[in-house]
Parts: C-alpha cells; sequence; structure tokens
C-alpha cells in the first residue's frame, strides 16, 4: 500500500522484498479468503501502549468507507460482508485476488519490484538521504525510506523483526512486544477430549494490570483453546506471563443464558435431566463434562439438585474457571503487541520524530485490533500515510 501510494504522486518507488512473491500473510488470512476489513469500525478495540489519541489519529486518516471504495475502484474488487462476524471479503473468496490486485496497481503506478531480496542495513546520511545496503547485493543511496516489513507473527512469512531491529539501532523506543491473537495452551488440558468442538461463548481474561472480554467462535484443540474469541483475549493472558505477577484468570460463559436465565431453566425442568437440560444449550460431550466438574450425576433430574448443586453449577456455566498455562506463540500468532512507540511518530505522515524522511508502518508499530479485519485496515491506512508521505519527501 506504501508503494502504491508513493508511485501514484509521481515518485520513483522500488520494493525490496525478502520472500519470492510477497504478500504472504495476505494469502494465509481469513483461512485463505482474506479477512480484508471491518465491516464495522470500533476504534476503542486497538491495543497499544503508546497514546490512544495518535492511535486514534492514524486510524482516522483513512476512513473505512474510504477504504472499501478504494478497492472498489482501484483494484476492482467487490467486497462483500460476513454479518455474523461484520467481516469483509472479497467477493471471489481468494486471497491471492487481494494479494496479486495489490502488487498490479503497485506496477502500474511504476513500483518496480524486486523479490528474494535480504536488507541488511539502512545508514542515515548526509543532507536526509539514506543508504540501503542488501544482502549479496549492492548499497543504493535514496531520498527516502519506509519501513514495512511487519513484526515478528507468522515468522515462515517472512516476518523475522527486521524492521523492528532497524529502528531499535536507530534509536526508536520499541515498547516490548509479544505474541497478540495467539492460541492459548493447556498443560495438563482439562478438556482434551473435547478436540475439534467449537461453539460460541463469552470469555474474560484478567489480570493485575489488563483485562478483556470477547464472545466469539471457540474452539477445543488438543493443546488448549482456539478460536475468535480466544484471540481476541490472549493478549491479557500473555502479557500475565511474569515471575512477578499472577497469571491471568480465563473465565468463560459456554452460552447466550446468563446466570438468572440458567437457574430459570434449571428450576422449571422439573423431572428432566439435568444433563437434558444442559445439552439442549451446549454441545453434548461438553455437558457432560461440566456436569462432572460440578459432581452431578448426569441422571439426576433438576428437581434433586440442591440449592448449593444448583447455584455451583450455574456459575460454573457463566462464569467457569478456564485453565491455561502458555500460548502458541508467534509461530500462530495474527499480529504482533507492542512495537514501535508512537509518539516517536508523526501520525499524519508516518515519519520517524527522530530521523527526517525515514518512514515506519504496520505491525511494527505499538498497535493492533481484533480479529475481523482491524489489522488489515490499520496496515492500509498508516501504509498509505507512509507513502503520501515519503514522496512529498522526495520532493521538498
Amino acid at each position: 500500500m506504501a508503494a502504491i501510494f508513493a508511485a501514484s504522486t509521481g515518485a520513483e518507488v522500488l520494493l525490496l522484498e525478502r520472500t519470492a512473491e510477497g504478500g504472504r500473510k495476505i494469502l494465509i488470512s481469513g483461512g485463505g479468503r482474506c479477512n480484508i476489513l471491518p465491516s464495522r469500525l470500533d476504534e476503542t478495540r486497538f491495543i497499544t501502549d503508546s497514546s490512544p489519541n495518535t492511535l486514534r489519529k492514524i486510524v482516522r486518516s483513512w476512513p473505512l468507507a474510504e477504504q472499501i471504495r478504494f478497492f472498489d475502484d482501484e483494484l476492482r474488487l467487490a467486497l462483500v460482508e460476513e454479518v455474523e462476524s461484520a467481516k469483509l471479503f472479497p467477493s471471489s473468496n481468494r486471497a491471492r485476488d487481494v494479494r496479486d490486485g495489490l502488487i498490479e496497481l503497485a506496477a502500474r503506478h511504476g513500483t518496480q519490484l524486486l523479490t528474494n531480496t535480504n536488507v541488511s542495513g539502512v545508514l542515515p546520511l548526509d543532507q536526509n538521504r539514506w543508504r540501503v545496503t542488501v544482502i549479496d547485493g549492492e548499497s543504493m543511496d535514496v531520498d527516502a525510506v519506509i519501513i514495512a516489513s511487519g513484526g515478528l507473527s507468522v515468522p515462515k512469512t517472512g516476518s523475522d523483526g527486521l524492521g523492528l531491529h532497524v529502528a531499535r539501532k536507530l534509536g526508536h523506543t520499541i515498547n516490548k512486544t509479544y505474541p497478540a491473537l495467539t492460541p492459548i495452551t493447556a498443560d495438563p488440558n482439562a478438556y482434551t477430549e473435547l478436540a475439534g468442538i467449537s461453539l460460541p461463548v463469552t470469555l474474560t481474561a484478567h489480570s493485575t494490570e489488563r483485562s478483556a472480554s470477547a464472545t466469539g467462535g471457540f474452539l477445543f484443540t488438543h493443546r488448549g483453546y482456539s478460536g475468535p474469541s480466544v484471540l481476541d483475549v490472549s493478549h491479557v493472558a500473555v502479557r500475565s506471563k511474569s515471575p512477578k505477577t499472577e497469571p491471568a484468570a480465563i473465565t468463560v460463559r459456554w452460552s447466550e443464558l446468563d446466570a438468572d436465565a440458567w437457574t430459570r431453566a434449571l428450576r422449571r425442568s422439573g423431572n428432566r435431566s439435568v444433563r437434558s437440560v444442559l445439552r439442549e444449550l451446549l454441545p453434548d460431550r461438553l455437558a457432560d463434562v461440566l456436569l462432572y466438574f460440578a459432581r452431578v450425576d448426569v441422571a439426576r433430574t433438576t428437581a434433586e439438585l440442591t440449592r448449593e448443586e444448583r447455584t455451583a453449577l450455574v456459575e460454573l456455566l457463566t462464569n467457569g474457571p478456564l485453565p491455561w498455562t502458555g500460548d502458541e506463540g508467534y509461530a500462530k500468532a495474527e499480529v504482533t503487541g507492542g512495537g514501535v512507540s508512537l509518539a516517536e511518530i508523526d501520525p499524519r505522515t508516518m515519519e520517524s520524530r527522530l530521523h527526517r524522511n525515514f518512514f515506519l508502518c504496520g505491525e511494527l508499530l505499538d498497535a493492533f485490533g481484533p480479529i475481523g479485519g482491524y489489522n488489515f485496515l490499520w496496515a492500509w491506512a498508516t501504509g498509505r500515510a507512509a507513502g503520501i508521505g515519503a514522496a512529498d519527501a522526495h520532493q521538498r
């Protein structure tokens, strides 16, 4: 995106791509469909340790409606909404159409793309120019540099933290990085026999320093838990892993019913078994496991439950503990949390406040959003701003 907007203003743009084709994260997004944007935006759902006000300015610099129009007008990509998740996908359901469309548009504007190119150094020169050194290649002197190399997540796509290393070497503050939107593990796994079962739940993760709640899909895995609701609260768990703090507590509401609704359901069912009541609203095997944890015989009727047993069961159903011990790390993280402090970036142009003609964008900045296209929105907005800013720097 940065190359597209820089080249569209007439700047001479050279795009250095370390992989053979580029855009690998686009290709794996949304299970190969590419969740390109959210259909609705709640900017308060972005997470940063930098200034929330700066983050808002950046997000608002290219509004959602304008981004949608860009993909429709410039890439000829019609977007369709997945209503239940508020996600936008290309109508073809092909992530490759998004990746190829962006590369082709950049080329039409005159961008030169060099693939299989590994950058080894970025050094400032006199008169605000820059020298970029390439492994097994020549160095090149340029008017402006944009770093859009991603963070640390899914390193198999080429994200190895190069941009963070370059920014740190140039004096930028790197707020502590961590895997975000990553599956959570449990060892031992109390729910191992439920691997493969999925359902909508509400999760809440709470630590001494932060908390988060999410409602959405939940998947039992052989190693723990995954799904949108898990990924959206995982940053609280990940960041609580410290010898100095207690690990975050994660609780789960296993259905849409709150405590009062479950209490009524268990009271009015008379001689029905507790098991049959739970199985109406939960997967059969999950219902049986929860009854086992609550120490309620599956054959007992709701009328046979004591008040204490009913209260304990309702608590388990609506605010039950979800045991966890770790996470899947960067290998399976959707994004990187932390990164270059937004205080050191001009929110209008993405230019470094420490170095003229040096621009940063995307995942290496200290911000990320929830599942649902938010992180592509962030990438598109910051990339556009950086491209325009670098082109202006080239002309001044």
